[in-house]
């Protein structure tokens, strides 16, 4: 079996901020940028610090509908997906290239519209939901 490589992105992070459009066939497409930390302990001076990086994350179709609607700045969000790097030409006709994560798969870690479903949907089902948008129909919760 010939395997030519694997191109998978795992984030655990907190969402900075959140925009969502929907194309000229009516499909959503959500942007998220996720913020995760390192922590360390500087060897030489005792001191704890901390490094934030910064994700550009890309949903299309009911994941994107689903992560706008529910998804909001300061949420805790799982996201697994796929690198991708996308080129554009700006506004004077030069090529422009930005690389992101196409988000496959979400599973919201904290929100209050998690916690306050209005009553119209059970956490359960709110669950039942997201997997069905992301493809995934396994039955597990996301190992940690």
């Amino acid at each position: 079996m010939s395997q030519k490589g694997v191109n998978k992105v795992i984030l655990l992070g907190n969402v900075g901020s959140i925009e969502t459009k929907y194309m000229t066939n009516g499909e959503a497409v959500t942007k998220v940028s996720i913020a995760t930390a390192d922590v360390w302990k500087d060897a030489t001076t005792n001191e704890k610090k901390e490094k934030t990086e910064w994700h550009k994350v890309v949903f299309y179709r009911k994941l994107a509908e689903i992560a706008g609607e529910y998804v909001q700045k300061g949420s805790k969000i799982y996201v697994e997906g796929k690198l991708r790097t996308r080129k554009w030409a700006d506004k004077d006709g030069i090529d422009r290239y930005t690389t992101e994560i196409q988000g496959e798969v979400m599973q919201m870690i904290s929100s209050s519209k998690e916690l306050s479903l209005d009553g119209t949907e059970s956490k359960s089902q709110y669950n039942r939901t997201m997997k069905e948008a992301s493809g995934d129909t396994l039955e597990d919760d996301i190992p940690f």
